[in-house]
Order: C-alpha cells, then sequence, then structure tokens
C-alpha cells in the first residue's frame, strides 16, 4: 500500500519517556516527508507546543492539535479548523474540582488558563514544564476573546480513576476521553482525532486506505480506526491495541520509525 498522510500521536508515541524525539525518528520521518508523505502530528497537546516538533524536523504542513479540537497550519499558526465549546457548560465541572482538590485548567487554541498559576504544586509545575507550556491566571468567562476548545483534569492515577468515574455518570455535553493515566479531557462533542484526520484527508483529496496512524492511548483509537492502517504502540493499554491493525514496539524502543522504515520505506 502507498500511504500519503501519516498521522503521528505525540506523548507516548514520536517521544520516548524522557519527552525526547530521537535521531533515528526524526530521521526517518524526514526520509518518508522527502518521498512525497504527508506528516500530521496529532496530539492532545495545543499548537504552541505540537508545532515546534514540526519545526525541529524542518517540515511544514498541519498538526491536528487538543485531540482533534484545533487544527493549524505549521508556518503561519493559523488555525484552520476549531471545534469550540461552550464555556458556561463547564461550571459544574470547575465547581467539582475546586471541592475535590483537582488540577484543572482550561484551553484556548494557543493559551491555558489555571487558578493562581503562581501557586502550583511542584507536580504541576513540572507537568507544565514537561508540556513547554506556561500557564496564565484564569479570567473571567467575559474576559476571554478567544474560543475554549479543551478542559483538562490532571492528577494521581487512582484519584482520575475515580473523576472518569463519576463525571461518566453525569449527563455531558462535552466529549470525554483520557487522554494519558493522570490527564482527563472534556472537549466539543464532535471533537475527536479521528474527526479532525478524516477532515483534513478529504480536503487533500486522501482516502482513508492511504493514511497510517500511530497512537499508544485511548484518544487515539479514533484516528487509529479511521486510518487505512492503525498502529498501536507496544505501551498502548490493551484496548487500545485491540482497536489497531498491528502494535509496534514501544516508545522507548522507536517503535514510530520502525514501523515508518516497514511500511513506507520497505526496510
Amino acid at each position: 500500500m502507498t500511504y500519503k498522510l501519516i498521522a503521528l500521536d505525540v506523548d507516548g508515541t514520536l517521544l520516548n519517556d524522557h519527552h525526547e524525539l530521537t535521531e533515528m525518528t526524526q530521521e526517518t520521518l524526514i526520509r518518508a516527508s522527502r518521498q512525497g508523505i504527508e506528516i500530521v502530528l496529532c496530539s492532545g497537546r495545543g499548537p504552541a507546543n505540537t508545532i515546534p516538533f514540526m519545526e525541529q524536523m524542518g517540515l511544514a504542513g498541519y498538526v491536528i492539535t487538543h485531540n482533534g479540537a484545533v487544527t493549524a497550519e505549521v508556518s503561519t499558526r493559523e488555525i484552520v479548523h476549531r471545534f469550540a465549546m461552550e464555556g458556561q457548560g463547564l461550571e459544574p465541572f470547575i465547581t467539582y474540582c475546586r471541592e475535590n482538590g483537582v488540577h484543572f485548567d482550561i484551553n484556548t487554541a494557543f493559551g491555558l488558563y489555571v487558578d493562581q498559576p503562581e501557586g502550583l504544586e511542584l507536580q504541576v509545575q513540572e507537568m507544565y514544564r514537561n508540556f513547554m507550556m506556561k500557564p496564565q491566571q484564569l479570567p473571567q468567562w467575559a474576559d476571554l476573546t478567544e474560543p475554549l476548545v479543551k478542559f483538562t483534569a490532571f492528577g494521581p492515577l487512582e484519584q482520575m480513576n475515580t473523576v472518569q468515574q463519576e463525571w461518566g455518570n453525569w449527563n455531558l455535553p462535552y466529549y470525554m476521553t483520557r487522554s494519558g493515566d493522570f490527564f482527563i479531557d472534556l472537549m466539543h462533542p464532535e471533537a475527536t482525532k479521528g474527526t479532525a484526520l478524516k477532515r483534513l484527508a478529504e480536503s487533500k483529496g486522501i482516502q482513508p486506505s492511504e493514511v497510517m496512524a500511530i497512537g499508544n492511548y485511548y484518544n487515539d483509537i479514533t484516528m487509529l480506526t479511521y486510518a487505512g492502517k492503525g498502529i498501536a504502540m507496544d505501551n498502548s493499554p490493551d484496548e487500545v491495541k485491540a482497536a489497531a491493525d498491528e502494535v509496534t514496539l514501544s516508545n522507548n524502543d522507536q517503535g514510530v520509525a520502525h514501523s515508518i522504515r516497514k511500511h513506507v520505506l520497505g526496510e
């Protein structure tokens, strides 16, 4: 099969556990791009901390970010599509987080807002450093000039399991997905990586059979099942592996490079 587009999750897939893009993986993606294949990063991150990886590799094109809520052009940072969410509907979730000691942030396409950024716990500060983001003070709804695209709860695994279970019993006006062991995201009901990938591929006349997608977590399932070739990392949960066509090596063993060399570069 000849692939025209490769969609890649970032954390736990493209990057190793040290949040590094290895030289081997970078070189492999550049070689695939030189063959005319479009590389699209599809991340729970926002454009501001996804686009730099494309620039590091010297790649143009698009990134699908905030789990599909925002698609942006790399060189201009122009937003080409956005699923905006209704902010007022977040009030019960904000109240829950504040009352139960759950850290949360609210995202526009390029902005990230928290309660009292100067007083964040060390674990939360480290998380934002790893994801190359600097949180700002959450303003009043009326003072937010950009549409909201994602609400994220962050905390220890057991706490997030409890939050997911309890919110799952609510009548959710949003799409809820687990983007990592320690993250739960709420977005517009139609905002998924699969939906955004489908829109982008169709705009370029690319068929699903010409798309390869590689990911490692529950928020990647929609793009793995959309793509003609969906590949799960070895570090994926079993449900993600079951949704994929095959399983590659882990992110620490450069599974992305291995799959592209096998299926695209013919090595």
